[in-house]
């Protein structure tokens, strides 16, 4: 595995796109970055006060801008937060930097994970599920755009997502031959 690759994980809420990456990095040797941790360090608040203070819009913009300096490092793992692929400059930005990884899970398995998380500035809504869903079909079709690679995390546990994941970049790598 090249050291200076990049993998870029791509994913709804609650995809696991955090915890596969964070696994993923140990694996691989890589550094671990999260996008979302990253924008709250740089503007010293909450993405939820950024959400509440600047609306969606103000948010995206941030987070277009953190993207594209973080696709520029050499040797990560990036857990995008799950609007990042709303930008077509960040999609293509992902794309040219890295292998994408698209962590795939219904809406309804998305809608399990995230009930209980008071934190997804998206999902404070009168009916969230219904928003969840709205989310998914919006962004599925951008996600399998932007992915080089689509693993469906439906229960698997982040171990077998991590040896599914280290198959398919073995195969995805150029192989070396020597007659050529």
């Amino acid at each position: 595995m090249d050291a200076d690759h990049n993998f870029f994980l791509v994913g709804l809420m609650g995809a696991g796109k955090t915890t596969v990456g964070r696994a993923l990095a140990r694996r691989l040797q890589l550094t671990f970055v999260d996008s979302d941790q990253e924008i709250e360090a740089r503007t010293g608040v909450r993405i939820a006060t950024i959400f509440e203070l600047e609306g969606e819009a103000g948010f995206r913009l941030r987070e277009e801008e953190i993207m594209a300096q973080l696709v520029r490092r050499q040797g990560i793992v990036l857990a995008t937060g799950g609007g990042a692929v709303l930008s077509p400059a960040t999609r293509d930005r992902l794309r040219r930097h890295g292998t994408v990884i698209y962590l795939r899970a219904s809406a309804e398995d998305l809608w399990h994970r995230t009930r209980h998380d008071r934190s997804r500035p998206l999902l404070q809504t009168a009916d969230p599920k219904a928003r969840l869903q709205h989310l998914y079909d919006q962004r599925d079709p951008l996600y399998r755009e932007t992915a080089h690679i689509v693993i469906d995390t439906a229960h698997q546990s982040v171990q077998r997502l991590v040896n599914q994941l280290e198959t398919e970049i073995a195969r995805q790598q150029p192989h070396e031959n020597p007659d050529c």
